[in-house]
């Protein structure tokens, strides 16, 4: 199986947009990022595919909001500014889709959901009835209340959390870097692409696994551990580049290269 092949041949696809992505070099939410890709969403929607996101950035939102508060670490500032944020996140998000008359709903979701059968069923129950009324749901987690014993703590793995709940054919993680290399790119000229991981006990002795990069919470380690969970459950996972003008597009034709993770 191929990049392309996953993606066309997916009907529900599960897509997490990290905050490296959504921010600007500055820091600021980038708008023009999500009006391209609501409108690649829209355009395989019509290829009768479903769509569920998956999106960091609210912290990122907050700060575009409240500037002032940018510098500050302490960890009701942060929750704080997760709040202001979620809604700023939101309403970009509800603006991108509307260009084409898609409407968006929000989710917000913590470690403790997934673990209480009551509570998941619920989550099922309205992630399956907005999708099946075209309605775009929007994930995160609840920064805003969670602390250290009930965080998820990155959006990888609560992509993978929402693509077994939801039963998904796809996956796809979208980065600031084109999928999984042999060693840092950035710092390393010999690294390659590895564009299939049939078997992801194998990569792990095979690669180079750093740290967290500047906006998000997750690195490769949690990219790998939201594969292995999809994976587990049959689904495959894509790690792609989200910086690119086509991104999404551009792996379902074959445009764009990635990691392709088979479930097979």
């Amino acid at each position: 199986m191929t990049v392309q092949e996953a993606v066309t041949g997916a009907r529900k696809i599960v897509v997490k947009i990290g905050s490296n992505t959504l921010a600007k070099a500055d820091g600021k939410i980038n708008t023009e990022f999500m009006a391209g890709f609501a409108e690649q969403c829209a355009e395989l929607m019509k290829q009768s595919k479903q769509i569920v996101i998956v999106s960091s950035g609210a912290q990122v939102a907050g700060v575009s909001t409240i500037d002032r508060w940018s510098r500050r670490k302490d960890i009701h500032y942060r929750q704080a500014l997760a709040a202001i944020g979620q809604v700023e996140l939101m309403d970009k998000w509800r603006a991108a889709f509307s260009e084409f008359g898609i409407h968006i709903g929000q989710l917000l979701f913590t470690r403790e959901d997934f673990e209480n059968d009551h509570c998941t069923l619920n989550m099922r129950n309205t992630l399956f009835t907005l999708v099946d009324e075209g309605v775009v749901p929007i994930i995160n987690e609840n920064d805003s209340v969670t602390f250290d014993e009930i965080r998820i703590g990155d959006n990888d793995n609560l992509s993978a959390l929402t693509a077994t709940m939801w039963s998904a054919d796809l996956l796809i993680l979208f980065s600031d870097i084109d999928g999984v290399y042999t060693a840092n790119p950035k710092k390393n000229a010999d690294a390659k692409l590895v564009e299939l991981v049939p078997d992801i006990a194998e990569l792990r002795k095979s690669i180079t696994i750093g740290d967290t990069n500047s906006f998000g919470t997750g690195g490769m380690e949690t990219k790998i551990q939201a594969a292995e969970k999809a994976v587990s459950y049959g689904i495959p996972m894509i790690l792609a580049n989200g910086g690119y003008e086509d991104a999404l597009i551009g792996l379902a034709n074959g445009n764009r290269k990635g990691t392709l993770f088979t479930a097979e």
